[in-house]
Formats: C-alpha cells, sequence, structure tokens
C-alpha cells in the first residue's frame, strides 16, 4: 500500500501538505505555501522528483570549523546588533536643556 498526501491549512493561514506512511507515521512535512494551488503544485513536484531520487549523506560540519558562508552572515548579524545598539544607546541620552546652552 503506498503512503498518502495530506493536503492542510497550518495555524499561520499557509497551506502544507504531508507524507503519511500506510501505518499513519509523518514521514515528511513540507513548507508552507500562499495559497492551495502552490501546495498542490509542490506535492506533483515531489512525485516527480522523489520517484528514483539519488540518496546522499551530508557530512556534521567538524568541531570549531566554519564555513564561509556562516562567518560572513555572523559578520553581517554582529554589525547589524551594533547599528541597533548604537541606535538605542542614542536614544537614551538626554537631550540638551535650554539651560546647558550658553546665555548670550
Amino acid at each position: 500500500m503506498a503512503g498518502m498526501f495530506e493536503l492542510f491549512a497550518d495555524s499561520d493561514a499557509s497551506f502544507r501538505f504531508q507524507l503519511t506512511a500506510p501505518d499513519g507515521t509523518v514521514m515528511a512535512l513540507s513548507r508552507p505555501f500562499p495559497d492551495k494551488r502552490a501546495a498542490v503544485a509542490g506535492i506533483a513536484a515531489v512525485r516527480e522528483y522523489a520517484g528514483m531520487g539519488f540518496v546522499t549523506e551530508v557530512p556534521a560540519p567538524k568541531p570549531g570549523r566554519v564555513s564561509a558562508a556562516a562567518r560572513a552572515v555572523r559578520g553581517r548579524a554582529a554589525v547589524r546588533k551594533g547599528q541597533i545598539l548604537l541606535r538605542w544607546r542614542q536614544s537614551l541620552r538626554r537631550p540638551a536643556a535650554v539651560a546647558d546652552f550658553p546665555a548670550w
């Protein structure tokens, strides 16, 4: 007996599908789709691509080693965090009061 695709709306009002084994075990869960038509197209794509798909093993990253892409993302995130903190600190500063200005 073959598995079954189940199409449903999730809590975010997006459409998803899951592939369920004959015994009821969920074997795969899709990404969210904006509408039902896109989710049905996703099911068709899975049927087409997964039929005789190759199986490859992706090795786990070695401890302490970070890819160049991960370093770049981490660097951009650190810069953005610094910019946000700087703006926050600037917003906490007390604006100059009228009494702080020299008298003419």
